[in-house]
């Protein structure tokens, strides 16, 4: 899929990948539509970009009738979309399920899973008209296809996201629409702060390199250029993947002795 002039639509698009995204697809000759919870950011991001080609939303991704505002906000500017990539996610504290509250549990699971299908619901329509090639990008998390202890809800929030994508990538196969699963790993993000969580983890006690915004950002165009369906992004994601499929109880034992939950 060639990018230029399309219309996206990136979530969390106001730090980390999704900044990055929302810069790097800018530069591409897009029409960005970036959205966010935190207006502060989303108005420092239009004065730092100063585009007009960029246009900022501020939504709550967890909260369904903000999505539904956005669509009415959205459609008043565009007259249809292109590209959505669902990137706002958050994790929760690093504790154990049996710590865990109703209310954050029930915001992980909204913002890091109803809110992308939310969101892509109420732009079906849109997407599948017979128009040229559309893209639908969901950005999960190795700790999507990997348990990590002590964040068992967000990951069990993005597994769903990932099955959901490879059901709706079944569902579209014979349409116009592509879809694609990422599935990074640790990345140098804001999104322990953004989450409004603490982690006393030690952040140089791993043997990856964290993978930086702008790179994982410039990846996911290219895979949505190469028409890619899965993306693992990082080399502790791809690592990962392969433990886990050779040997998964010896890959739990392994992340359990790097995780301070269980120290």
């Amino acid at each position: 899929m060639k990018i230029k002039g399309k219309n996206v639509i990136i979530t969390g698009g106001a730090s980390g990948v999704g900044k990055e995204l929302t810069k790097q697809m800018l530069k591409q000759g897009c029409n960005v539509a970036s959205v966010d919870i935190n207006g502060e950011n989303l108005e420092k991001l239009k004065e730092e970009l100063n585009s007009k080609r960029l246009k900022t939303y501020v939504v709550d991704m967890g909260d369904i009738e903000s999505i539904k505002k956005f669509r009415e906000d959205y459609k008043k500017d565009y007259s249809d979309v292109d590209i959505i990539i669902n990137n706002a996610g958050i994790i929760q504290p690093f504790v154990k399920v049996e710590e865990l509250d109703e209310k954050t549990i029930n915001k992980v699971m909204n913002v890091n899973f109803f809110g992308p299908v939310n969101l892509i619901r109420f732009f079906m329509e849109d997407l599948i008209k017979d128009r040229s090639e559309q893209y639908i990008v969901n950005v999960s998390s190795m700790g999507g296809f990997f348990p990590f202890p002590g964040q068992t809800i967000y990951g069990a929030s993005k597994a769903a996201l990932k099955i959901f994508t490879e059901g709706l990538y079944a569902e579209l196969e014979k349409t116009n629409v592509r879809v694609m699963i990422v599935l990074p790993g640790a990345m140098n993000t804001n999104i322990t702060t953004n989450s409004n969580v603490k982690v006393d983890m030690d952040k140089d006690d791993s043997n990856f390199k964290m993978l930086e915004p702008s790179v994982a950002a410039q990846q996911i165009i290219e895979g949505i250029e190469k028409n890619k369906f899965k993306l693992f992004l990082g080399s502790d994601s791809k690592f990962l993947k392969i433990l886990y499929k050779i040997n998964s109880k010896a890959a739990i034992s392994f992340i359990n002795k790097k995780m301070s939950v269980n120290k």
